[in-house]
């Protein structure tokens, strides 16, 4: 089993930066890749970015290509996604996902273990 805690979300103005954290616990010495989703209110939860346990493969959702960078810390047991020039569009709550295979991929059913989510709400 693999817990996962995110932070960092809150309120930010558009074209502003946040930077989200996801700390895991539990059975961390396996090789996770790492995900993070996003769900709008009424809307399904999409694809953010995901990331290999080495670092070697790492893939973006389209909307965040240039904007958003997704990075690990494998001895703190932590993944970060840097969001900059965030637009109201980027609102939602951000979900950290882990992958047993490590094969980042892409689709939210693929990821065994889950976060709580935090709330991300950028303001016009």
């Amino acid at each position: 089993q693999v817990h996962l805690v995110e932070s960092g979300g809150g309120l930010v103005q558009a074209g502003g930066s946040q930077r989200l954290s996801c700390s895991a616990s539990g059975r961390t010495s396996n090789y996770y890749s790492m995900a993070w989703f996003r769900q709008a209110p009424g809307k399904e939860r999409d694809f953010v970015a995901a990331l290999s346990w080495n670092g070697g493969r790492i893939y973006y959702g389209d909307s965040v290509k240039g904007r958003f960078t997704i990075s690990r810390d494998n001895a703190k047991n932590t993944v970060y996604l840097q969001m900059n020039s965030l637009t109201p569009e980027d609102t939602a709550v951000y979900y950290c996902a882990a992958d047993s295979l490590d094969l980042s991929r892409t689709q939210a059913y693929e990821y065994d273990y889950w976060g709580q989510g935090t709330q991300v709400t950028v303001s016009s």
